[in-house]
């Protein structure tokens, strides 16, 4: 399964896990999203102007392991979301299939 996330400010990120060790480090919840054009609107629109700058991430993963965690629809019908628990993140990066790209920046 491709999922995007977008992320604010700081250098621009890595194409590695930083995006998702940041997550785990700050022992929040992370929320990848399933539609790029959330994910942009994310990025653009609340990222740069509360961090500075916004990025969109895309990362493939091993789509047996995500199926345990139901999509959830964060608004509209478009918008939808993995909801990974904060103790999950280390797993979660574990099933991650290559690397994670750095496919949108936004200042």
């Amino acid at each position: 399964m491709a999922a995007d996330r977008p992320q604010g400010a700081g250098p621009r990120p890595r194409v590695e896990l930083a995006c998702l060790a940041a997550a785990a480090a700050r022992a929040a919840d992370l929320y990848p999203v399933l539609n790029e054009e959330y994910a942009i609107s994310i990025a653009r629109d609340w990222n740069v102007k509360h961090d500075g700058a916004g990025f969109v991430t895309r990362f493939e993963i091993d789509s047996a392991y995500v199926s345990r965690f139901p999509v959830q629809q964060a608004g509209g019908r478009t918008i939808l979301e993995l909801w990974v628990p904060a103790e999950e993140l280390d797993e979660f990066n574990a099933h991650i299939v290559g690397e994670i790209q750095v496919v949108h920046e936004f200042r």
